[in-house]
């Protein structure tokens, strides 16, 4: 499966990026497509899934208000919207495929023994 990220860089605190990912058809036998996160020095972290069929969402707590996942099946495209954007933010951010068929855990997939299908990842650096 390959996934391919597009949009890091660069942000200002209290700015916005978004982050693109191409997948391909395949992915609509994944339960959901999601975004993960590592920063240096810490363990990959979910932070938003939507699920492939409904379109439902989920958020960790950290970026709830602030990012927005969303799908585009016509372009196969994931899209992560990052609005006020603070330095906690900084991290190489992955575009996930995953197989979890309750979409409430999704952003725990790791916690729970489920290893997504990983693009390679985009470096998003908030600094002023």
């Amino acid at each position: 499966l390959q996934l391919e990220e597009t949009g890091g860089g660069k942000g200002q605190p209290g700015g916005a990026l978004r982050l693109s990912c191409a997948v391909p058809l395949i992915t609509l036998e994944y339960d959901a497509m999601g975004w993960f996160r590592q920063a240096p020095g810490r363990e990959r972290e979910g932070r938003s899934c939507v699920d492939t069929r409904s379109a439902s969402t989920q958020y960790a707590d950290s970026v709830k208000g602030r990012f927005t996942i969303s799908k585009d099946d016509a372009k196969n495209m994931v899209y992560l919207q990052m609005n006020s954007l603070n330095a906690d933010d900084t991290a190489v951010y992955f575009c996930a495929a995953v197989l979890i068929p309750n979409l409430a855990i999704c952003t725990a997939a790791l916690r729970h023994g489920v290893y997504p299908s990983w693009g390679h990842g985009t470096l998003v650096a908030v600094s002023s």
